[in-house]
């Protein structure tokens, strides 16, 4: 029985030794990822950066709140076998932008106000075409969390549509009520913006706009009418995409992540860091794996230009589960 014992013993530490433990953000996991010949592609995406930087970056609580769950008659509706918003409503620039969340875990923000400055135009047909702020919800939404140090999704979209959110474009751009006041660094390439340090801290809310902005910080804000979790189903996701535009998702990030280049993501190797909001947009197929088509707040110069595509149908680190959304109320 002992022997027995002492061989399971080595068994488990022969198995434990055979999975690599790569550096995270380096050239060797990379190229084991891309040896592997999987769905996608590594590269660095992140320069003299450490990885405790990177896991603030990853400001979602997961598993937190959850909304009222809305259920769509998938019957009723012929789906595409591919769909991307931005051939489907092109007089909305939003579709296509890139946020950069800087130095601030603020992801479970800009997830929100990018799906709702997308929702605004596609709804309103065009005519309401603006950006809404992330500075206003992550600084003034008490409820959400702990601002740059973390947030829930559904709490965003919550505030969205109890206390309205005034418009703000990316920092230094002086477009909107409350742009974002937080610097993007230099986290990816050897570049002309400052070197990453640490997370901030969150700033202020300051309940007015920017001199010179015209109408006041009541009457910029725009409200949801009604806000909503979806089923973790990939045809619920999809007839949601595709009948009232992006969503907000939540997944679990592994070291792995932080290389992707292109193809469509899964998890290879390396641990966990945390949980990360992005932008679902639509969905596809590449080489016979199914994909969400997604954009993340880290600047245009990670990833696909900032995209990325992430495995379809099977809950790929939870991609599927904390699905966000809501109806404007302009």
């Amino acid at each position: 029985m002992r022997l027995l014992f002492l061989l399971c013993g080595v068994v488990v530490i022969t198995i434990t030794c055979a999975r690599p433990h790569l550096p995270p953000l380096s050239a060797e996991m990379a190229n084991f990822i891309n040896k592997a010949n999987t769905t996608w592609m590594a590269g660095l995406n992140f320069h003299d950066v450490d990885i405790s930087y990177v896991k603030g970056l990853c400001g979602t609580i997961m598993k937190g709140p959850r909304l009222p769950q809305v259920v769509h008659n998938v019957e009723s509706i012929k789906l595409p076998d591919s769909f991307d918003p931005r051939k489907q409503w092109p007089n909305c620039p939003t579709i296509k932008q890139i946020r950069d969340q800087g130095s601030c875990g603020s992801c479970w923000a800009f997830g929100a106000v990018e799906a709702i400055s997308d929702r605004l135009c596609i709804h309103t047909g065009g005519k309401i075409s603006l950006e809404i702020s992330a500075e206003d919800l992550l600084t003034c939404c008490d409820d959400c969390g702990m601002g740059c140090f973390g947030g829930f999704p559904s709490a965003a979209w919550e505030y969205w549509e109890k206390k309205g959110i005034v418009t703000g474009g990316l920092y230094g751009s002086k477009v909107g009520c409350r742009p974002y006041t937080i610097e993007s660094c230099e986290h990816h390439i050897n570049g002309t913006r400052p070197p990453c340090h640490s997370i901030e801290d969150t700033p202020k809310c300051v309940q007015q706009c920017i001199d010179g902005y015209s109408p006041s910080y009541p009457k910029d804000k725009y409200f949801g009418k009604r806000t909503y979790n979806i089923p973790s189903d990939q045809e619920q996701i999809m007839t949601e995409l595709y009948k009232n535009g992006p969503v907000e998702a939540a997944f679990d990030v592994y070291e792995d992540f932080l290389l992707y280049k292109s193809g469509v993501y899964q998890h290879v190797t390396g641990q966990m860091l945390g949980g990360h909001a992005i932008k679902i947009l639509g969905w596809g197929e590449e080489n016979g794996t199914p994909y969400w088509l997604a954009a993340n707040s880290w600047n245009s110069d990670w990833g696909d230009k900032g995209f990325f595509k992430i495995k379809r149908g099977n809950d790929e680190c939870g991609i599927e589960s904390e699905v966000v959304a809501g109806m404007p109320l302009n």
